[in-house]
């Protein structure tokens, strides 16, 4: 057995070539264990066709999937100070940021593009959970307040995909200066008669929930989406009671009345554009009817001649 493993397979690979295959390959359903291949995911939004998991998707690949034919502009976003507290912990904070710049390609959580749904022209920003579990920090703050901005400005409707862990740790009171801009500025779009649609998304907690994220004129979550402030075992000790099943759930919170309705990430994009219509006093979208088919005649047989 090792003159087969020492000699002749490492000489039939370096005949044939090593194939290699991608680690992403196939992804594990959180749920059920199922293995699904990576491209089919990535094809149906990031959500497992059998089981109808929600996975978490990209900020880049949720704007392209929501705006018509992929079709947006970025914003411009401000610039922040990088590591104000020279904060440490395992390994420097700017070290950190690095990292996930590179991995995301984003230069910090959050997004904020403009462009159409079924041709209404809107603002939209998206926090990106694999940025440092969304979390909140000056330059996501200051990403919302230029949202905003830009809505009041434009005179669009601002819908928010939230998704986060809280706030940063890394950026300490500079962190949690950003809930109370965020809200003034989303009341700034209020104050502006414009709508302001929030979609909360898997997870969506801590500062980020006591904010921005639950001041929307509507309230849309994803299927099986955590959305709440603290976490369900610290909940448990403080009040010494187990909770209940589902608790702080989207489907729990919307029967409680925390969320006004659960939607499918497929039909997210038809669900808004019909109350943006609703909230702007916009007519409904004409939608072509085909003709039903008419039942054959029957052929009228002709008159035998005399």
């Amino acid at each position: 057995m090792n003159w087969i493993t020492n000699y002749v397979r490492p000489k039939l690979t370096s005949l044939l070539g090593k194939s290699e295959v991608p680690e992403n390959l196939w992804i594990k359903d959180p749920e059920t264990g199922e293995m699904v291949f990576h491209k089919d995911l990535e094809a149906n939004q990031w959500v497992v066709p059998n089981s109808g998991v929600h996975m978490k998707i990209g900020a880049k690949e949720r704007l392209a999937a929501f705006f018509d034919d992929g079709a947006y502009e970025a914003a411009e976003l401000p610039k922040v100070a990088v590591d104000p507290l020279k904060f440490r912990d395992s390994k420097r904070y700017v070290d950190r940021l690095k990292e996930y710049r590179a991995k995301t390609g984003m230069e910090d959580s959050v997004l904020v593009a403009s462009g159409e749904i079924e041709a209404l022209p809107i603002v939209a920003a998206v926090q990106d959970f694999a940025f440092m579990g969304g979390s909140l920090g000056m330059a996501a703050g200051e990403a919302i307040v230029k949202a905003a901005e830009i809505a009041v400005e434009t005179k669009r409707p601002l819908v928010l995909f939230a998704g986060s862990g809280g706030a940063r740790m890394q950026e300490g009171i500079l962190s949690l200066m950003q809930l109370p801009r965020t809200t003034v500025a989303v009341e700034s779009v209020k104050e502006a008669g414009l709508p302001y649609i929030v979609v909360l998304t898997n997870p969506t907690t801590g500062g980020v929930t006591a904010s921005y994220a639950m001041l929307g004129d509507v309230h849309i979550a994803e299927p099986g989406a955590l959305i709440g402030f603290a976490g369900a075992r610290v909940i448990e000790q403080t009040i010494r009671e187990k909770l209940p099943e589902g608790f702080q759930r989207s489907e729990y919170l919307m029967e409680h009345g925390m969320v006004d309705m659960v939607v499918h990430r497929h039909e997210l994009k038809g669900t808004i554009a019909r109350l943006l219509r609703i909230m702007t006093k916009q007519p409904a979208r004409s939608v072509e009817v085909s003709p039903a088919p008419q039942p054959a005649q029957e052929p009228v047989a002709a008159e035998a001649s005399a």
